[in-house]
């Protein structure tokens, strides 16, 4: 396969609809991002590196990072985490109330907000510093020692983040959360602030093409909880667009409101795409129809 020849051709059919969207303005700090950028990356199983566009330049992670964070707890816990959080999708938005009240603060899945809250309490309460902990795999994983925190956006967050506060003050009132809620709140917002390129992302989510296995080789994952992970994000991992992607692009994908998706195709390789401008559901509209486009251009996809 040659993923750069693909990657130039999906980039080319991308180009008209880079722009159209909105920035997540609900977080000031990300409203003015320009909306005009794109950037797409592969890497193979092998150790192949390919990208196109703006595939270096950094961009906030958002909910991206619930997908590492829920592979550190499996890897740190087990599978006791499925306890706490479901596996389903949540046909509402990603941070509702309302659902989580009819389901006595038990979230629908570990994507939506209330979810990873639970996540990452369970994280903090295995490491003691999740959001830490979470920075330095994404370093070991992508290679690249310079990812870091985006202060800015963390604080963005966290001085807009009532929704957020109401799902954590909710769920612990259920009791389904262990540590206190300024803390959880504050892990997660410096959770989802993580800047990180299409290239970082690419390589950092390999070990769910690799069926659990790190970069280095040694195990993050047994092949089980990869596969439950992938299950998740192929059900879950859009916000509640998830059928559509599905349906359209035919791969286990996580997407952020700073514009970024990755995807998985087992066994072969890992996608990140970014293009700032978002659909009505949070997903990137460029991002989405290049991943409809490289899964019709290979053929590839898990159905």
């Amino acid at each position: 396969m040659d993923y750069q020849a693909v990657l130039e051709e999906v980039a080319a059919f991308a180009r008209p609809l880079v722009g159209r969207g909105q920035a997540a303005d609900y977080i000031p700090a990300l409203a003015g991002v320009d909306t005009g950028q794109f950037g797409m990356a592969v890497a193979d199983v092998d150790g192949g590196l390919y990208g196109v566009g703006d595939w270096e330049r950094p961009f906030s992670v958002q909910s991206i990072s619930k997908a590492f964070g829920l592979a550190l707890v499996l890897a740190e816990g087990g599978d006791l985490i499925w306890e706490r959080v479901g596996t389903e999708p949540s046909g509402n938005a990603f941070n509702s109330l309302v659902q989580l009240e009819y389901e006595n603060g038990i979230p629908r899945n570990p994507f939506i907000n209330a979810g990873a809250l639970v996540v990452t309490d369970r994280l903090q309460t295995l490491t003691g510093d999740a959001s830490t902990t979470l920075l330095e795999f994404l370093r070991a994983e992508s290679g690249n020692p310079e990812v870091s925190f985006d202060p800015e956006v963390a604080r963005s967050e966290s001085e807009h983040g009532d929704r957020n506060a109401a799902l954590a003050h909710f769920m612990a009132s259920y009791g389904n959360l262990d540590n206190p809620v300024p803390t959880v709140l504050e892990h997660y917002f410096w959770q989802c602030s993580i800047e990180m390129s299409c290239r970082d992302l690419a390589l950092a989510s390999g070990f769910l093409a690799r069926h659990g296995l790190r970069t280095d080789g040694s195990r993050l994952l047994p092949r089980r909880e990869a596969k439950q992970i992938n299950a998740v994000m192929l059900t879950c991992g859009t916000y509640d667009a998830a059928g559509d992607f599905a349906y359209r692009v035919g791969l286990p994908g996580k997407s952020g409101v700073g514009g970024g998706i990755i995807a998985v195709i087992p066994g072969r390789c890992t996608l990140c795409v970014w293009s700032p401008g978002l659909d009505s559901r949070g997903n990137s509209v460029a991002g989405v129809a290049a991943l409809d486009h490289f899964t019709t251009l290979t053929g590839w996809s898990v159905f």
